[in-house]
């Protein structure tokens, strides 16, 4: 089967993303944020996406501001999912914000309708325990820009079917993507190991030892990375890499976890990365 319209709910950062790539593939999008407000900032992102994608990805299609919003349905209700052949949950890395979501959109999908989420470290195993379908639930992490990324990492949890990873081949295929199936424990693979770069980076600068630029240029000049930890952790947004470091913490009761506690200052002083304009980098438009 084809996927025709593919739920997502929590469209910030890596949402929107979401939104934007199914939409350049021709697949209708249900967008599902908690406000108003959120919905119109997400809109306006998508529609900057969309509009410069062609430049920057080739094959992608030139899609006009009608065109694009003709494919999405932009809304705060969950029961607006009842319509759609997937959905993608992307709600912030907090258990108790996720748990009564999965608990809702059970009563709301198709019995047949499979469940992907995209979660930074919480197991995909216990995420398929609060639903009646723990075989239709996967792990599905994206990485940054979603739409300029080939592969994503696939977790597959203790009741996660053979038929559910076959659907999320497929939808992936639509996408021009590759899936990498891996198992479930927290962090997965990329997380677990990224999120250790991302700590200790912000360690050797709570040290004083180099400047964020200089760690980062290490990364990028000597190792060959796209991005060095601490713009990675600044494009993330540094809560979410807190609370993930967090989540692994209590997971491995491993001190290699433990949060650094300047990043964690940085969180409560609300300099989150550049989704507040101000993280181990200052973005135009800061007023912080």
């Amino acid at each position: 089967m084809n996927f025709k319209t593919v739920g997502v709910i929590g469209i910030g950062n890596i949402g929107s993303g979401v939104v934007v790539d199914l939409v350049l593939n021709g697949i209708n999008a249900v967008a599902v944020d908690i406000s108003e407000k959120a919905l119109e900032s997400a809109k306006a992102h998508i529609l900057q996406t969309v509009r410069f994608a062609p430049m920057l990805k080739k094959g992608a299609p030139k899609l006009t501001r009608d065109d694009t919003l003709a494919r999405i349905k932009f809304t705060t209700r969950l029961e607006d999912l009842a319509t759609c052949d997937f959905i993608v949950e992307n709600a912030t890395e907090d258990w108790d914000v996720k748990k009564p979501i999965y608990e809702k959109i059970d009563t709301v999908a198709p019995d047949g309708v499979c469940f992907g989420a995209n979660t930074s470290c919480i197991s995909v195993t216990r995420i398929g325990g609060v639903t009646k379908r723990p075989d239709k639930v996967v792990g599905m992490h994206f990485m940054n820009p979603v739409h300029m990324m080939p592969t994503v990492e696939v977790i597959r949890g203790h009741h996660t079917s053979d038929v559910t990873i076959t659907a999320v081949n497929q939808l992936f295929s639509q996408l021009k993507k590759e899936a990498i199936v891996v198992g479930d424990l927290p962090g997965f693979v990329s997380n677990r190991i990224s999120h250790l770069f991302m700590n200790e980076a912000a360690f050797v600068f709570q040290d004083g030892l180099a400047t964020a630029a200089q760690i980062d240029a290490i990364f990028k000049k000597c190792f060959g990375h796209k991005m060095g930890p601490l713009e990675t952790a600044d494009l993330i947004g540094l809560d979410t890499v807190m609370r993930s470091l967090d989540v692994l913490y209590d997971s491995f009761h491993d001190t290699k976890f433990r949060c650094c506690p300047l990043l964690r200052k940085m969180v409560d002083a609300g300099h989150c990365g550049r989704k507040s304009g101000r993280g181990f980098y200052v973005y135009p438009g800061s007023q912080n």
